[in-house]
């Protein structure tokens, strides 16, 4: 096959996609698991919500910036797809309708049957007339008070209209012709009202002011209403921002939290019939295009359903939701036994959210009132709000302990709640960076030092994920902790990096990005490469949750056309397309979609003695590698290679929550096995509680062999 090359690029993009494709295909892939008969209904209607915040936050941050770029560079162009930014905005307009449709058919499906199960969406015009009375008691005691209904004439200017928040808005009828009228749903206001008697009755907020929006313009008729949400672009980088030299980096972030309410705005939603009059009004004011308008038939807004699991009696959970999952304490630790003498003697690997993060928080304790610790140094991305870690951290502070903590202001939609546990962290006597200029830190990384028999020794942790208790139970994340001395070393000097805004450091086991992290990836596939020409065994694999890195997919395809089995398991943004003859023949792709978020970042190259697995913070996203400080720390314990390979294995099985990617980009289901259906994530639920270690038998063969088997099964062009 030639290679494809599209006017606006120099690069082949025969075998690869535009990332923003690729992003709505997996989203609708996190819908398609909301229209999955085996779930139980009410997570099957958290999927639902799932996709539409996805979607929300694409819109705010992904089209809101190619939406900026289309007007500060009509030539730039895409080097995946050879698309202009206003062609990819065509694209993306285009493929997002359908999902609408796709949602409104899910979403009243799914109603349909919750109701038949006690659990029911009311429409105030459907109530009887004692209810309606009781609703109107309410909407004029409760809900009334707080409104701010408005005209829109020569004396009221049309008002802003903040991102996301929900409107009530009105077409009046006057001698004069037609009138804008719109009522803000207050979010002081509980957005669920229910309704007494039998079962779960509920109405929305918004459903109630629209059903009483006639009342509030005295001497207007009104001849169309509907609820209406405004999408802003929300990606805003500080960096870019025109701030005074004098001001305080937090200072700054602040501002920009302000700011990110008035951005540009880059859709419109409508719930309910299109009313043409209204939309046009509203594109007119807001200057959005008729392609830039979604109507939803549901509610625009479905984050309350996380709030009707609260109100289920306990029967009705065991029917309407998963199972409860309790994460295991590690089997490589004794429970009964602190944590700091026992990884000093070995490496530990947990397994979230199959294994409890409480070992890690137990070491962090631990070393905030040991006496022989001297020092501990974090990087925190995102937190929780609650966070344990954040107050262990005081304590240690508080004890005398040397605390260094890294906290990035610039964790898209976390800055508020890292705002103020950084004050929390200072006041407490941390010592507190802000990032690196240009830079975001997302590496996940702690330094323990402590002194141990006359000598100064460091404890290193290294994980996938965000320092997190609450997401540390939602998403599958993988955490070292090791002893190791270069380790150590390597990444006392990385904190020390950081302290002075040294980019460039290089290390002997740590893996760094911007400085050496694609480098090392690239130099590792080729000798891949290289060991297949040799005519020994190679293979690469790799679990993560985007790949754009065009550098990385060009090296991947070489690796393919080398004969080198590549194994990818991504559960997002996937820009290489497997199984393009000539170019990716070689290459699969696995997507794995279930109950809880694949999150881990794994890179396997090798089989054999030679094999070598890094855990990584980092994607293969361009931003990742080159314009984020990321860690990528390797597997030395052989033992936890092994498992780690297994994990892999498992999951490049799954023929439940698992799809494969055809050539076109598309994903398709997998058939079963001989050994039947396998959900991987069901699998490590029930391995992990029932395993006496985590010890587990490498695939016959090896992982390589594996990996080989599922390559000439799965990886021919005739996928």
């Amino acid at each position: 096959m030639e290679e494809e090359k599209n006017a606006g690029t120099s690069h082949d993009i025969s075998y690869t996609q535009n990332r923003e494709i690729s992003w709505l295909r997996f989203n609708r892939r996190v819908l398609e698991e909301a229209d999955e008969e085996m779930l139980p209904l009410l997570e099957r209607l958290k999927f639902a919500a799932i996709f539409a915040r996805n979607l929300d936050e694409f819109f705010m941050i992904r089209v809101g910036s190619i939406q900026d770029l289309a007007l500060m560079d009509e030539n730039h162009t895409d080097n995946k797809s050879g698309w202009t930014a206003q062609e990819q905005l065509k694209r993306i307009y285009r493929a997002v309708t359908p999902l609408y449709g796709q949602k409104d058919r899910i979403f009243f499906q799914l109603q349909q049957k919750l109701s038949t199960a006690g659990i029911s969406r009311e429409i105030f015009t459907q109530l009887s007339g004692q209810e309606k009375k009781t609703v109107q008691e309410y909407f004029e005691s409760f809900v009334l008070p707080v409104l701010s209904p408005q005209v829109v004439d020569e004396r009221h200017p049309f008002p802003h209209l903040s991102n996301k928040t929900l409107y009530v808005a009105l077409l009046l009828k006057t001698k004069n012709g037609g009138q804008f009228g719109i009522v803000p749903v207050p979010r002081a206001v509980p957005r669920l009202f229910f309704l007494e008697g039998e079962g779960i009755r509920y109405l929305l907020l918004e459903d109630i002011i629209s059903a009483f929006a006639d009342t509030m313009f005295g001497g207007f008729g009104v001849a169309e209403k509907t609820v209406v949400s405004v999408t802003r672009n929300a990606d805003i980088n500080p960096d870019d921002e025109a701030f005074d030299v004098e001001d305080d980096f937090r200072l700054r972030m602040k501002k920009v939290l302000k700011k990110r309410a008035r951005l540009a705005p880059v859709r419109l939603e409508t719930q309910g019939e299109p009313v043409q009059a209204l939309e046009e009004y509203l594109c007119g004011k807001l200057g959005l295009a008729k392609k830039q308008v979604y109507h939803s038939a549901s509610p625009l807004d479905l984050s309350y359903v996380f709030q009707l699991e609260e109100k289920l009696p306990q029967a009705d959970k065991r029917e309407l939701l998963h199972r409860p999952y309790t994460p295991r304490y590690s089997p490589m630790l004794r429970e009964s036994e602190s944590v700091l003498p026992q990884v000093l003697r070995r490496d530990v690997l947990l397994y979230y959210p199959y294994e409890s993060m409480d070992p890690f928080l137990r070491l962090v304790r631990e070393a905030a009132l040991d006496p022989s610790v001297l020092s501990i140094r974090i990087t925190l991305y995102r937190i929780d709000r609650k966070s344990k870690l954040a107050e262990y951290l005081v304590a240690a502070a508080e004890a005398q302990k040397d605390v260094t903590v890294l906290m990035e202001l610039r964790a898209r939609f976390d800055e508020q709640n890292n705002i103020e546990w950084a004050e929390r962290l200072e006041e407490a006597g941390c010592k507190v960076i802000f990032g690196i200029d240009g830079f975001k830190v997302h590496s996940k990384l702690c330094l323990i030092t402590l002194r141990d028999k006359g000598r100064i020794r460091c404890v290193t942790q290294a994980g996938t994920g965000n320092y997190n208790e609450k997401t540390a139970g939602l998403y599958s994340d993988l955490s070292l902790i090791t002893a190791n001395e270069e380790i150590g070393k390597d990444a006392a000097a990385f904190f020390k990096n950081l302290s002075v805004s040294r980019m460039d450091g290089r290390y002997s086991k740590l893996v760094a990005a911007p400085s050496m992290l694609k480098e090392t990836v690239l130099t590792l596939i080729d000798h891949e490469i290289e060991k297949k020409e040799n005519g020994l065994p190679a293979g690469i694999s790799f679990k993560l949750n985007s790949i754009t890195d065009r550098d990385v997919i060009d090296r991947l395809s070489m690796a393919s056309r080398a004969g080198v089995p590549v194994a990818l398991i991504v559960r997002g943004i996937c820009c290489i397309l497997p199984g393009v003859p000539g170019k990716t023949e070689n290459v699969t792709v696995r997507s794995i979609v279930g109950r809880f978020l694949e999150h881990a970042r794994v890179y396997c190259f090798g089989g054999g003695d030679d094999r070598r697995i890094y855990i990584s913070s980092a994607d293969l996203m361009t931003r990742n590698t080159e314009r984020r400080v990321e860690i990528a720390c390797p597997i030395l314990d052989e033992e936890l290679k092994r498992r780690i390979l297994h994990i892999l294995d498992v999951q490049l099985r799954d023929t439940v929550k698992g799809r494969r990617m055809l050539p076109d980009g598309t994903y398709q289901r997998i058939p079963s096995g001989e050994d039947g259906p396998l959900d991987s994530q069901e699998y490590f639920m029930h391995e992990t509680a029932n395993i006496p270690a985590p010890a587990a038998k490498e695939p016959e063969g090896g992982f390589l062999a594996s990996l080989l088997r599922h390559i000439a099964k799965h990886g021919t062009a005739a996928d």
